[in-house]
């Protein structure tokens, strides 16, 4: 029927004829009847259907609205709320996108200080491969505090062996704020992290976007990014300022300095933040021009070695008074990463830190090939990173830090079994701040107002309360990773080990985390590599302190 109708006439017009015959009973009613103001209303109405028909028809972007007019809209709208429609109605509570309802649940609940328990046992299926779990002890431990800390750049009882060694160790919280800048954050989330971070005795990441006057206000304990564009420390051509940067890195808030090399959003890959964002504020933070875009490129312009990247390093420990200073990276091709540690040899000179950042991605929006198909995954990045530096016996002089969908207790712990003495997390305090996963952090129209530098949207979140949550978060969530610890029969999370996590194989075999990844005895990469994993027999004789460049032996 609706076929030979088609032959007659164009059904898929039929919306916009309807429209067009409604305004004309209307018109004709107006005349018999007088104006009425329902039918002036109805008209006014239906003639502005009719104008968005005309228009849809002689438009020549949207192929769906030439062919419907008016009723073409309808696909659109569904379109713009399927996320919400999905996220709400469809989605099952361990379906991840990239975090499911059960991990948003989560930091919420432990964020506004509700109970997190659950009854009737656990929802995820146990007998699925990757499965994991970690093994409790018969004779569990009883500790006083959840407050557990790592010291960076040596202790106060034990001075870093580096060359240009740190003077100013810091004890850090072992889970801590990662890398979100102010521009991509908006003031009133920088400044509740912040406040969180001072409340709950932790660190706030800086992001490269610089330390801006929001950072300030509440005094809470910094790390500064330097990232390519050296925001907040470069001259006017967009080159390191070495008393810019020391002016800031003095500052009894900055606690450590880290350079940035990479992030897991988006490894290889610079930015430009367009003019038309630029405000004062930010061109305040990063010290641009106002109303002028500001570019960071995708390479240092301070370094272009591994040794003379290790120069800088020690160069921004030197200028910021003796402060922990390290570097930031997404892993890419590992011969870069073994030029590194052969510079640190050749030179002496360690970062007091490195903190792994996977390619799981973060807050930065990235385009989807490098969301998707660039830089290795957080476990790869840290085992290589972790399993090099005991290879070379500098593991006990660089501390480790590791960022990439850390949300729960357990994925703190499970990060340190492979190697990390920290964690930062990103997209989890973005969810204490109230967060919803919407989507829309690169497009300035976050509902929640923690991704926006729209003055409106950004007052919905209100700093103290916010704040609280975020303290909340971290107290809970290092509550929980205290009865980890407790349950196996350990006293701090660093006595968490690959042998403690059991991973299922397939519906007959499980293994020891232990079993399933590579490990590197102390010092076997000075000697002959024969009995090394195939990355150190393949790309560590590639590697040279002189140059990121692979280099191949004459």
């Amino acid at each position: 029927m609706i076929h030979q109708l088609n032959q007659l006439y164009p059904v898929r017009y039929t919306a916009f004829a309807l429209c067009i015959a409604a305004l004309l009973f209307n018109a004709a009613a107006l005349v018999v009847w007088g104006p009425a103001l329902v039918w002036l209303a109805t008209l006014a109405v239906l003639a502005a259907l009719v104008a968005l028909g005309i228009y849809d028809v002689r438009q020549q972007r949207h192929a769906i609205l030439r062919n419907y007019p008016v009723i073409g809209h309808i696909r659109f709208m569904l379109e713009y709320v399927r996320p919400e429609v999905r996220q709400y109605f469809i989605e099952s509570d361990s379906e991840a996108a990239p975090f499911s309802r059960a991990q948003r649940s989560l930091v919420y609940q432990r964020a506004k200080g509700d109970p997190d328990n659950r009854p009737f046992g656990t929802h995820l299926d146990v007998g699925a491969q990757g499965y994991e779990w970690v093994n409790h002890s018969m004779a569990p431990t009883q500790l006083a505090s959840h407050d557990f800390r790592v010291w960076i750049g040596g202790s106060p009882d034990a001075a870093s062996a580096s060359a240009a060694p740190c003077t100013q160790p810091y004890q850090a919280s072992v889970f801590n704020i990662s890398a979100m800048s102010f521009g991509a954050l908006s003031a009133q989330a920088i400044k509740a992290l912040n406040l969180g971070a001072k409340n709950g005795g932790f660190a706030h990441d800086t992001g490269e976007g610089s330390i801006s006057e929001h950072h300030r206000v509440h005094g809470g304990d910094l790390i500064w990014e330097i990232g390519s564009g050296y925001f907040g420390c470069r001259n006017d051509d967009g080159s390191f300022s070495p008393e810019r940067f020391a002016a800031n890195a003095q500052d009894p808030q900055v606690k450590m300095i880290e350079l940035k090399l990479s992030q897991g959003a988006k490894p290889g890959h610079g930015g430009v933040l367009p003019g038309a964002k630029v405000t004062a504020e930010i061109a305040a933070a990063r010290g641009v021009p106002e109303g002028h875009a500001c570019i960071s490129p995708a390479r240092h312009s301070a370094f272009s070695t591994p040794v003379e990247m290790m120069q800088f390093i020690a160069r921004l420990r030197q200028l910021s008074g003796g402060k922990p200073t390290g570097f930031k990276f997404c892993l890419g091709h590992p011969w870069e990463w073994f030029a590194i540690v052969k510079a640190m040899l050749e030179t002496g000179i360690t970062p007091d830190f490195i903190v792994v950042d996977g390619a799981e991605g973060g807050t930065g929006a990235a385009p989807v090939e490098f969301t998707d198909h660039v830089g290795a995954p957080l476990q790869e990045g840290l085992l290589l990173v972790h399993n090099t530096l005991v290879g070379v016996n500098l593991r006990e002089r660089v501390r480790i830090g590791c960022a990439g969908k850390v949300i729960s207790a357990f994925d703190i712990a499970r990060m340190m079994a492979l190697g990390a003495d920290w964690c930062n997390a990103g997209r989890g305090f973005m969810m204490a701040l109230g967060c919803i996963q919407a989507q829309n952090c690169h497009t300035g129209h976050c509902p929640t107002g923690v991704a926006t530098q729209d003055p409106q949207r950004q007052q919905a979140l209100v700093v103290p309360d916010k704040a609280t949550r975020v303290a909340q978060f971290h107290r809970s969530t290092l509550h929980a990773l205290q009865e980890l610890v407790q349950a196996a029969g350990l006293m701090h999370p660093s006595d968490i080990t690959a042998h403690h996590i059991v991973r299922r194989i397939s519906d007959t075999e499980v293994r020891l985390l232990s079993n399933l990844i590579a490990r590197v005895e102390p010092g076997a990469l000075l000697g002959p590599l024969e009995a090394q994993h195939n990355v150190f027999r393949q790309y560590w004789p590639l590697a040279n302190p002189y140059s990121f460049q692979a280099h191949t032996a004459v």
